[in-house]
Formats: structure tokens, sequence, C-alpha cells
């Protein structure tokens, strides 16, 4: 009977048709099992993933901060008009007759509605769930239409730029810990880039639109881009140019400077004042001790409307053979500060100062995914410590009652669920699912009160006072 029931027999006996013919066309056919842009997990990338999971999480957890959740659907109208030209991205349901709702599009929205409907007005939270987005999905880059997020924000009213250093600390700690290969952080200003704006002759009306085409940069080269502004957005190319000289900029703390001495640039306050925080934020950075992982990039722009100061994002530096190979994940990591998004969900306006990130795990994934493919690594699936055996037929009950000494001890342990299993299967499991540790019991074992332990990798075994079994492999789990 195929997996999927009887109503799917027709469509199987049509797979394993073309199977004889192109395995190929199977493997076309086998992704509309279920939507395009999602994918089942096997349990061995659950165990990445977990793996992955828990890092980050530790660090979040390291760094004081509490989890926090929320639906996976919200009004429509509390997502629609944060996300700039990104609202098109958004999945919305289908009316049931009631309230107009869409799934969510990231955890930084829903965060701050969080915030303005509990009027809290200070707290350090994370946040581990799913997104979705309608875009078109691009698999090998670990693009997805519902993929997982990882955010830490800190919202409340502080002093300038002291969380906004530990978010890009958590950063590196993260990416560091991944142990991922060598990434920078590229950091910007909304401010900067609004003044940046303004001097060069943009008029105010397009700073959104244009600010959605430098965030291009990362995909496409700067001539594409000017000809999008030019050519789409109506800018006269001299402006374009302006813009041009500066986004191609990018250094550490003797770039902010020049700016500051720039003749068009330190005409603008909100240039000025986004300046004045980058520099402030270089110190701090310093003090941390991972300056030197960080760029202020004037391309970098972060689309989505919410941004009001300070915005960053990590990306791998890749090696010349990963150039080859043309596998460019994009960032892994990026936020920035939000002050006035808590605002827009407040009755009253009031605001809450939020700065936060987002972890790309989904893009982390495929690059440790795509590496254990090359180096050919095994993955253990379960964690069972203790593998139940026997030599002889008719020892299910003796089995059954050890087992359950184990489990009820908080050990980890299997048995096979046959009567009577040969003992070379029962020990080729062992070897095949990396379990260390096997007890056998027989005829001659229990006319003797003993218990053998035996070695999955070593092959040793050892006789043990059955009373003194537990004790032995506790002992034994806590030494390996």
């Amino acid at each position: 009977m195929p997996p999927f029931g009887f109503l799917h027999m027709r469509v199987w006996a049509s797979l394993f048709g073309q199977l004889l013919r192109s395995p190929r066309a199977v493997c076309i056919r086998e992704v509309h099992f279920h939507s395009q842009g999602t994918r089942d997990l096997s349990p061995q990338q659950m165990v990445v993933r977990e793996k992955i999971l828990d890092m980050v999480v530790g660090c979040f957890k390291r760094h004081g901060a509490k989890r926090l959740d929320t639906p996976a659907f919200e009004l429509k109208e509390m997502l629609t008009e944060k996300y700039g030209e990104d609202s098109g991205l958004i999945y919305d349901l289908k009316d049931q007759g009631g309230e107009l709702l869409s799934l969510r599009y990231d955890l930084t929205v829903p965060f701050a509605r969080y915030l303005a409907m509990n009027k809290v007005k200070k707290m350090k939270r994370y946040h581990v769930g799913k997104v979705w987005r309608r875009e078109s999905p691009t698999i090998v880059q670990g693009r997805y239409r519902e993929f997982c997020q990882c955010d830490f924000d800190i919202a409340g009213q502080f002093d300038p730029m002291i969380p906004d250093a530990e978010c890009l600390k958590i950063m590196c700690e993260i990416l560091s810990g991944l142990q991922l290969g060598d990434f920078i952080i590229k950091v910007n200003d909304r401010r900067v880039l609004d003044g940046m704006f303004a001097v060069c002759g943009v008029p105010e009306s397009k700073f959104h639109a244009i600010c959605s085409l430098i965030d291009k940069l990362d995909k496409i080269s700067w001539k594409d881009v000017r000809h999008e502004m030019v050519a789409k957005k109506g800018l006269a190319p001299e402006v374009a140019d302006r813009i041009g000289d500066y986004v191609q900029c990018h250094g550490g703390v003797s770039l902010i400077e020049q700016m500051f001495q720039d003749p068009r640039l330190s005409q603008n306050k909100q240039a000025l004042d986004g300046l004045g925080d980058l520099k402030l934020l270089f110190e701090y950075l310093t003090l941390f001790g991972i300056a030197e992982k960080i760029s202020f990039d004037l391309s970098l722009a972060r689309g989505l409307d919410y941004y009001t100061g300070v915005i960053y994002e990590a990306v791998l530096l890749q090696t010349p053979a990963q150039a080859q190979e043309s596998f460019n994940v994009g960032s892994v990591a990026a936020g920035g500060r939000y002050d006035k998004l808590v605002g827009m969900f407040d009755p009253k306006g009031h605001k809450v100062p939020c700065v936060g990130l987002s972890i790309g795990v989904e893009r982390i994934f495929s690059i440790v995914e795509q590496r254990m493919k090359t180096f050919g690594q095994k993955i253990r699936t379960t964690e069972t410590q203790v593998f139940v055996a026997t030599p002889q037929k008719n020892f299910l009950h003796e089995r059954l009652k050890l087992i359950a000494e184990l489990w009820d001890a908080g050990i980890k342990a299997e048995l096979l669920y046959k009567n009577n299993p040969k003992l070379l299967t029962q020990l080729h499991y062992c070897e095949d699912m990396g379990i260390p540790l096997v007890v056998i019991i027989g005829e001659q074992e229990m006319k003797e009160g003993i218990i053998k332990l035996r070695s999955v990798a070593s092959r040793e075994e050892v006789a043990i006072k059955r009373e003194n079994l537990v004790a032995e492999i506790q002992k034994r789990l806590s030494e390996s």
C-alpha cells in the first residue's frame, strides 16, 4: 500500500512508470507532493537543525533574553504598510466570513504589536518560529516560502548605541560559534541614507523606492541599479551618479570621519546624527573586540520600511573555490533599529524604541548541509545510549524488565521489537545506529545474577552484577 493511501495509487503507478524511463523526471514530479518553496526535513536534517538552533538560542539566553511566541497569523491590517514594497509578498488567508488574516511575514512586526497591546515599555526577548513569504524560492541558496527565523530584540529607552553594539556582538558570537568561515558585518544608518538621498537631489517621495533599489546591490551591479533608478524610477542621471559616488564607499571609523567632512553630507542634520551614532557604535564595538569584523558600508540599505536608525547585515566571505561553484547564500544575519514601529500599533502613538537582529538559520542550514555532503559526515539520528540484547530465544520478558529499569533511571535505551531476534542482527543494528553500549542477558547470565556490558566500538565485554548495572552504565556515560 503506497504511503499516501488508496487515492494516490494512480499517482504512484504513474511515478513508478516514469522511474523505469527517467529517474530525473520522478525527482521533478515528486516536488509537487508539497507546495513549492517548502520542504520536509529528514531525521538527519533535524539533528543538524537542532544543533544550530541550540547554539543560537544558547547565545540569546547568555545575553539575558526571555522567550516569546506569537500566533502564526495576524490581522491583515496589522501587517500591511509595515514592509514597504515587500508588502506584496505577504500571504493572505481566504476570508472565512470573519476578520481578514495574513500569515506573519517576520517576527518583528508581531513583537511590536505585542509590546503595544500589553503596554510593555522594556523587554529583551528572543523568538524562534516559522514565517511565510510569497516570493520565488531559490532552494540552492536556502531561500524558501516557509522558513524559520531566530530573532533577538531589545525594546526600551536606553542610552544610545549600547543595545545596538550588543546585537552586533551577538551576531559575531553566533557566526563564530557555528564556524561557517570568515564573515563581515556591514553597518549603515537609515538617517545617513536619507541624508545622502536629500543632498544628492532625490525627491522625498522617492526615498523608499530608491532605498529598495540600493538594497539590490548585493545581487546586481551598480550599473543595473543605476539603470533602474533612471529608466524605471525617473531619477535624473546626474542624481543617480551622485548616489553612485557614495554607495561604492565602505570602510571603518576613518570613513565615518571622512563623511563628517564631506561638503554635501555635512550640511544635512539627519546624516550628521546618524554618523555621530555610528562613531559611538564603533567605539563600543572596539571595546567588545569585534570592530575588525564590522564595515561601514554606504550601499547597505535594508529595504524594509520600519528601520529608523542603525542597520546591519552579515555576509560570509567566499573562498575562491566557493566563488567558482557559484554557491552564494547572501546575508546570513541582519537587523537594525526600529524606533517608530511600536507607536504604529499604540492608539495614543506611544513609542518604544527597539533594536534587534534575525539569524538566517535556513541559509546557515543549507551551508552546513552542503559541507556535510562534501565531507561525507555520518549523522546519528537518535540519542540512544544503551541497547538491550539477548543471544537466546524466549527472553523477551527479561529484556522488557531490564529496559524498563534503564528507562526509569533516565537512560536512553532501545530493543528490537521481536520475540526471538538473532544476536548478530542486534549487534549490527547498534553499529548502524551508533549506539555505544549493549547489555546482554541470557541463561548463563540469569544463573549467575550478572549482565554482560559490551562496548560497541571496542567489542570488549565485561560481566556486571545485575544490581550494579545502572550505576556502571551511568558512570561510563558520564566519562564518555
